[in-house]
């Protein structure tokens, strides 16, 4: 009853369902990992992606930033820093015009 009291309160959830779809739709796809640790990439990467899409970067042009950028054994830690979706470089080179 208190939930119907509050105006802030939305009638639907179709965002929070909506947000949940691309898992859902990918469930199937992941059933064909051969191994754990294809299954353990698949997710790192879904993960990246999220992150991208959370703070509001493009997802390919994020992971095609970190590809680019491929840290090393030697990368520091500031460098590590940069490669961060909420890094103000990763905002700057990921939602660069392509060429």
């Amino acid at each position: 009853m208190i939930y119907l009291e509050d105006g802030r309160c939305s009638l639907s959830n179709n965002a929070s369902e909506n947000s949940h779809r691309p898992v859902t739709l990918g469930r199937k796809n992941w059933l064909f990992s051969d191994s754990q640790e294809g299954a353990n990439a698949s997710m790192i990467v879904y993960t990246m992606a999220e992150m991208a899409k959370a703070h509001g970067l493009h997802p390919y042009n994020y992971l095609k930033y970190l590809l680019d950028s491929r840290p090393g054994t030697d990368t520091s830690d500031a460098e590590f820093k940069d490669l961060a979706p909420w890094s103000e470089k990763a905002r700057i080179e990921c939602n660069k015009k392509s060429e």
